[in-house]
């Protein structure tokens, strides 16, 4: 019986760094971009040391490599960094869908635009699907006046990304959101996290912390101070049982 091979995999990249590098000779690039040159790698890596800095071999393609002095841990941040960009950028658009019969009224038409919109400003494409049962399909006009008027309602924040066409029994068709929409989503996210940083540790508590706290004050008043020893209970029962029966 033959076994099938393990999947190769990928190998990692990994940068040489001072002591690792190979080569004889590199081009050398500080950290502010200045070409120093093509130098012997031990006096490339005596320039790196007199910076205080790392010697990284970021182009070991190159002929000769190139390296650039700067500080290993900053540069590692910065790759990092671009990673993350990039992954979120290639991430999917998220298709909301929203499914409506040729009888629905105007009122629940108008409720479903109002969901499409929330999905839209938060950047998602919305799928409308027109449902067709029996004999509807003989009138396919209602179901594109449907999704016409979904088309005028959103118009502001969304375009047509699909025009209404037939997929079996379903009409459907697609909006996305407009480039300044996105535009918007995008330079809210990046300063998210500057007006977070400016609030102190206590909010970053998790949900159930917070949830505790609405519960220990929701009479609307400020967090009760903390008071000193509770004083003894009163001693009228004590008294009571000390003094004698009423004669009667």
């Amino acid at each position: 019986m033959r076994r099938s091979k393990p999947a190769l995999r990928k190998p990692e990249k990994r940068l040489r760094v001072n002591r690792l590098i190979r080569a004889r000779e590199v081009r050398v690039v500080t950290e502010e971009g200045e070409q120093l040159g093509v130098l012997d790698v031990a006096d490339a890596l005596r320039e790196a040391e007199q910076r205080g800095l790392d010697l990284i071999e970021v182009a070991p393609q190159a002929e000769p490599p190139v390296c650039r002095i700067m500080d290993y841990g900053k540069f590692r941040y910065q790759q990092r960094k671009k990673e993350r960009d990039s992954q979120k950028k290639s991430r999917q658009v998220e298709v909301k869908t929203i499914r409506v019969r040729p009888n629905t009224d105007d009122h629940d038409l108008e409720v479903k635009a109002k969901h499409a919109e929330k999905f839209l400003l938060k950047g998602h494409k919305v799928k409308f699907n027109v449902i067709f049962r029996g004999p509807e399909l003989r009138h396919k006009e209602i179901g594109r006046d449907q999704l016409l008027h979904f088309v005028e309602m959103c118009k502001q924040i969304a375009d047509m990304d699909q025009s209404p066409r037939m997929e079996a029994r379903n009409m459907t068709m697609i909006l996305t959101p407009r480039p300044e929409v996105l535009d918007r989503l995008q330079s809210a996210k990046k300063t998210a996290p500057e007006s977070s940083d400016q609030h102190g540790e206590d909010e970053g508590q998790d949900e159930e912390g917070r949830g505790e706290a609405v519960q220990d004050h929701g009479d609307g008043e400020g967090p009760v101070q903390e008071s000193g020893p509770e004083p003894p209970p009163v001693q009228e029962d004590e008294q009571a049982q000390a003094q004698p029966p009423a004669v009667g």
